[in-house]
């Protein structure tokens, strides 16, 4: 697995635009959100349709077209530096073939940020962009409102990534060891959904796979990762870092499963590293070589996440 493209850091100033790709985005939320931007010196610009609501699906973010039309717009700025989701939910699937990936290239590298159903985009941005993008808090997400640690880690990872170019993720060893790779993933269940898709990676041989989910059924995590099994797309892959399980099955009973699923792999496995739905969530560059260790629970990039 290659590496892929980073994107230029943010200096004081920056726009950044902000975006809903998926659901519908509680309007105090986005404005406490705002306000954490503006407090980092940046020049935050809210995409039209951000506080839409889809007229017969209300658990969408406005039409899919409105949603791919203020995502266009976003990134073919010229102004803009940055493109922040406002938050996750459902609908990235509904709206990613209706972007133009040709003009999204041609527009150039850019920092783009967002977890859960962003999880679609980050993929597609690996595949169809070769651009590396950052897992992490969104711009009307509680964490990134109301959490330090979710924010300063952020903060870090775009005004100064050279100082978290080691993230100490807590994490412990499920299956000990050290594993060299180029990290990718996200939401498990929207990595099994994109098996198919136009915009989905052959594989994740060569990668050190982060995975976390929320509000899933045990047998219901058993499937997609006997999906990703199955289909072969965990063959060669060189190490897993498991994030949060939140509202999931309490994590006693879901450490079987997940050494169950992955021990078979042969390669290390970190767990109960802090990326995802959980407090605090940790902000993970994607797209970048790095090396795990499960001994000193630490994910050390070659180079930092951001030029």
């Amino acid at each position: 697995m290659k590496e892929l493209v980073r994107p230029h850091r943010l200096a004081p100033g920056a726009r950044v635009a902000v975006v809903a790709p998926s659901g519908p985005v509680p309007e105090e939320r986005l404005q406490a959100g705002l306000d954490v931007l503006r407090g980092w010196d940046l020049d935050p610009v809210v995409g039209a349709h951000v506080l839409d609501r889809h007229p017969d699906f209300g658990y969408l973010a406005g039409t899919d077209a409105d949603r791919a039309a203020d995502f266009q717009r976003a990134w073919c700025d010229p102004a803009v530096d940055a493109v922040l989701c406002a938050r996750g939910g459902y609908g990235v699937q509904r709206m990613a073939d209706l972007l133009d990936w040709g003009a999204l290239r041609a527009a150039g590298p850019k920092v783009f940020v967002g977890f859960s159903d962003i999880t679609a985009l980050h993929e597609a941005f690996a595949t169809r962009l070769g651009l590396a993008t950052l897992h992490g808090p969104m711009a009307a997400g509680i964490d990134f409102v109301k959490n330090t640690r979710a924010q300063e880690h952020l903060r870090a990872t775009l005004f100064a990534p050279e100082t978290v170019r080691t993230v100490a993720t807590g994490g412990t060893a499920l299956v000990p060891g050290r594993a060299r790779g180029v990290t990718l993933g996200g939401c498990l269940c929207l990595l099994a959904a994109e098996r198919g898709t136009p915009h989905a990676r052959p594989s994740a041989r060569g990668g050190l796979l982060c995975l976390e989910d929320v509000g899933e059924e045990t047998y219901r995590l058993d499937r997609y990762l006997t999906q990703l099994l199955r289909s072969g797309w965990l063959d060669g892959v060189s190490g897993v870092l498991l994030g949060s399980w939140e509202d999931c099955a309490d994590y006693a009973g879901l450490r079987p499963l997940l050494a169950d699923r992955l021990g078979g792999l042969g390669v290390p496995v970190a767990e109960n590293v802090g990326f995802g739905h959980c407090e605090g969530a940790l902000t993970i560059p994607f797209g970048l070589a790095a090396e795990l260790d499960t001994d000193t629970g630490t994910l050390t990039l070659d180079e930092p996440a951001l030029r």
